[in-house]
Parts: C-alpha cells; structure tokens; sequence
C-alpha cells in the first residue's frame, strides 16, 4: 500500500493524543501576570532530525522532552525555505515576500526592519514584557555603510528589544563577532573593523589564497577571511581580539540567555535565543565531537538539544516553569552541503533529515517548510499532544499578542492570524491556506538570482498548487521546484510531492493559482 500523509504522521499515537483535543480542558490556575515567552529558533534544522519527529541516528532527549510535555505539530510551516525571510515573518507577522528586500542578506546589509514598524518584541513590551535578544540577528544593522567601530544602530534595540547580544549574520559569514546592544564585545579601538562584499580587505589570509591553512574545505564562494581556521563569506580586517571561536558559541550563548532570564525573574520577560545550530561552518564545541556518527551536522544537532536543555533547566531552577511558554522551531528545512566539505553528505548513513519530505532549505516543496515545531507551557499546554493542524510561524505575532492580552493595531502583523488555542493544544482546527515561499536571491552569490526572485505556493487543504517559474534544478544538493509550467500535489495522498497532478486537473490549478494572485495582490490576510 503507498503510504498516505496521514500513515506517515504518527499513526495511532496521533490520534490518541489527538483525543485531547476533543475531551474536557482542565482549566489553568490563575496567573498574576502573562507568562514568560522563549522562542528557541533553530538554524536549518530538519523535520527528521530530532528523535520526535522520526530521527534514528540522533539522540535529542531533550528537545524530544518539549513534545512529551507540550504539543507537537506536523503541519508547521516556516514562512519561507530561507533563513532571512522567515525570521522576518516571525519577527513583523507579515510575509516576507511582502518586502522586496527580505532575501538573504550580507553581512554588512542595512537594517531590514525599520525603526517604527510594529514587531513582535515590541508588540510585547507594550504588554509589559522584557525582551530580550540571543544569537543569531542576520536581519541587517545601520542605514548602510555601516561604521562598525561606533554605535551600531538601527538595529534590534530600535524596533522593540530591550537586550542584544547576537552576531550580525550567518556562521559562514563575515564579521564573526558579537554585539552586544549597540557595540561589538571585545573591539580593540587600535584594530578597527572594517567589511566588504565585493573586494578583500586587510591583509588577513583567504580560503582562495591560502587552503594550506583551512580546518575544511570551501565551496561555493566561501572562501574569504580566514577566520579561526575557517574561510568564511566575505572579507574582513581588524577586529582580532574581538573574533569569535566557534566552538565557544554554544556555551557563550547560553550563559547569555541564563544571565538574561535570572536579571529578569520578576517581571514577565520575552527571550528569542536564534540558535547557531545546525548551520555551516558546523564546529561544536569539543565535548559534543563524535556524539553521532553522522559527523560535524549530527553533533551540531546535539550541541543544540544540549542548548535545549540548559534553558529549560535554568527555567526550572528559576521557579519560572509553570509561568513560562517555550516555542521551539527553525527557520527552514535541512541542507547538508552549504559551502564546506565537512562529510555531511558522506556520513548521512540512514539518516533522513527531511522526514519523508522532498527538497529541503531554498527549496518551494515541503521538506524546505515543514520544520519541527513543539509548544510547553506546563498546567496550560496538556502533555503529549500531537496536532495536525496547519499552522505558520507568521501566526505566532497574533497568538502570542492574545496570550498577552494585546490588542493588534490594524497596521500590525497583516498576514497573522490568532492560533493561539492551537498553539495552546486546545483546538485541532488551524489555518484554512497557508502561503510558501522560497527567496531565490542570494545576496552574495547570483547563481540563482537570474531565475527571479521567489518562487510562491499555496496550500489549501490537502491541495497544493506552486506558480510556475523559470528553471533551477537544485542549489546545494536541494530540489529547488522551479518549473516553467504549474505543479499540482495531492498533499495527502503523496506527501512527498512526487506526482505533479496539473495536467489533470486544470481547472483545480486555475482555481488554486488565481486564489494565490488575489493573496498577492492584497495588502493583507489578516482581517483590519
């Protein structure tokens, strides 16, 4: 028998914990103050990579403990195959092909938001939160030209956080320091910091010059700075005292996030901790090294359940766990090769980062989008449900502001919609359609920018249609799913997305791709 999307979720176990849903709540004590909100957004992490969402060869006991006490979802959408996108999404409740800049951005790329513009963080200090930020930002710093030996702004501070402490873009690129509020940690005033995209800088080695002195193997243009023992993209001089050590990040970073939580234990509090994990360059720190067998991803996966676990730990040793919701998701699907030689490929074994999705990261089908997402808040989300309501991170801005207690300004979070009794488990009815999309500009590189900008899909139902495109075959190994006419899954019957049903069902297509025309052509989603 072929399997079915609904064989291939979770089986009997999904419709046992489905029963939850349906049977008698047990009404939450009452709580003097809205509860804390973590986000733990992950960095490229698959459906299948964790143990509750199927993985075998990665042991994840602690992220698989989130699910075991709180809801976890099969139907849950980043906004967008790409990593700058979605975390526009999540941060601003609207679609990032909404802003036409909203790509992959460069490290030294102007601010993305722009001071004014309603956030989620500030939708939440206007309901008394503390926010605080922790990883990764890659969401562009200054209005261009950046002097990163001053004050950084604008920046996260000046569209609703309260604390920074993150690095500017990506691992894999250039400048690998911190900031934290408005200046980089560490800088030497005698060894400025200077960046470019498009010439060398400084006299500081290159991958391309010098490969003799690379801990891995570049490709695909990452082969700037050297920067400890790996080149990275872009270039960049000064700053030395200031650089990162990559396998310090996970321990920096929690400290950070612990710091954080313990300063702000009395008053409700908002803690977006952007894990590193499991992006290129994968250097874990050395106690995670040959956790699996699977090579640098398999136990930079490790190193970010243990990430997983320390914050709840810390949650709990503050007497905070009945009073704090935890969201954990990433920001899209899996890639293996990503600009570095580091066996992801050769030791992937059985492993299936996607699950039984096709694609993966930059890619328009579903193994690029559906991402393992989990809710827990204990006494308020019941253990051990499994949901499969459809349901996109673009949707957590108007749930979080009903947790709240915030009422939504009519301009804010356009595409949002409140879910927040399906983030909550309470409900198994989630979204009707939801919007896919993948950017296909990359800031640095153009291989796929003479192809457009972004590739859009609509699901409705089990029903998903994607606009036809100009072709690209595949960008690092991942099926991209641009084709010059239009595809047509029957997502239940063929979660994999095998079978492109256009041809015969025209009339099904022509429906679907004017229904996605009108979502384009409007201003919103959200009801004003």
């Amino acid at each position: 028998m072929t399997p079915t999307r609904r064989h291939l979720l979770t089986g009997a176990a999904a419709v046992t914990a489905l029963s939850c849903l349906s049977g008698p709540l047990r009404a939450a004590a009452p709580r003097r103050r809205p509860p804390n909100v973590i986000v733990i957004y992950a960095d490229d992490l698959g459906y299948g990579d964790v143990g509750c969402y199927g993985a075998t060869q990665i042991e994840t006991p602690n992220i698989d403990r989130l699910a075991a006490e709180g809801v976890r979802f099969t139907q849950g959408h980043c906004p967008s195959a790409t990593c700058t996108p979605s975390r526009y999404a999540l941060l601003t409740g609207e679609y990032a092909w909404r802003n036409p800049n909203a790509h992959i951005l460069p490290g030294d790329a102007p601010a993305l938001i722009k001071p004014g513009k309603d956030t989620l963080p500030a939708m939440l200090k206007r309901a008394g939160y503390v926010t605080g930020l922790i990883g990764k930002w890659h969401m562009g710093l200054g209005d261009g030209d950046l002097d990163w030996n001053a004050r950084i702004a604008p920046g996260p501070l000046e569209i609703g956080f309260d604390y920074g402490f993150y690095f500017p873009a990506t691992l894999d690129r250039v400048p690998c320091v911190f900031i934290e509020n408005h200046h980089v940690v560490g800088l030497d005033p005698d060894d400025p910091i200077k960046v470019s995209y498009t010439e060398k800088v400084g006299d500081d080695p290159t991958g391309l010059e010098h490969p003799e002195l690379l801990r891995m193997t570049w490709n695909d243009g990452h082969n700037g700075t050297i920067v400890n023992g790996v080149s990275r993209i872009g270039f960049m001089e000064g700053g030395h005292a200031a650089r990162w050590k990559d396998e310090e990040m996970a321990d920096t970073l929690v400290g950070k996030a612990r710091a954080f939580m313990e300063e702000n234990k009395d008053k409700p509090f908002f803690l977006y901790f952007a894990a590193p994990e499991p992006h290129v360059p994968r250097l874990p720190a050395p106690r995670f090294r040959g956790a699996t067998d699977m090579g640098p991803r398999g136990d930079a996966i490790v190193q970010l359940d243990w990430e997983v676990g320390e914050i709840v730990n810390a949650v709990k040793q503050l007497g905070l766990d009945d009073d704090t919701l935890i969201l954990f998701s990433s920001d899209n699907g899996p890639v293996l090769n990503d600009g570095y030689d580091d066996q992801s490929v050769t030791r992937i074994g059985n492993h299936r980062p996607t699950g039984f999705y096709r694609g993966g990261k930059y890619g328009i089908y579903d193994g690029g989008l559906i991402v393992p997402t989990i809710a827990r808040w204990p006494g308020s989300i019941p253990n051990g449900v499994t949901s499969d309501a459809l349901i996109d991170q673009v949707d957590w801005f108007a749930s979080l502001a009903a947790i709240a207690g915030q009422a939504l300004p009519e301009h804010s979070a356009v595409d949002s919609f409140d879910l927040s009794p399906v983030l909550l488990g309470r409900s198994a009815t989630g979204r009707a359609y939801v919007v896919e999309d993948t950017s296909t500009i990359n800031a640095e590189q153009m291989t796929l920018q003479a192809h457009g900008d972004s590739i859009l899909a609509l699901v409705v139902g089990k029903w998903k249609v994607v606009q036809p495109h100009n072709p690209v075959a595949s960008f690092h190994g991942n099926a991209i799913g641009s084709e010059p006419a239009p595809q047509l899954y029957d997502l239940e019957r063929d979660p994999g997305e095998t079978v492109n049903l256009a041809e015969r069902y025209p009339d099904r297509v022509k429906a679907m791709l004017a229904r996605l025309d009108s979502i384009l052509a409007s201003d919103r989603t959200r009801p004003a």
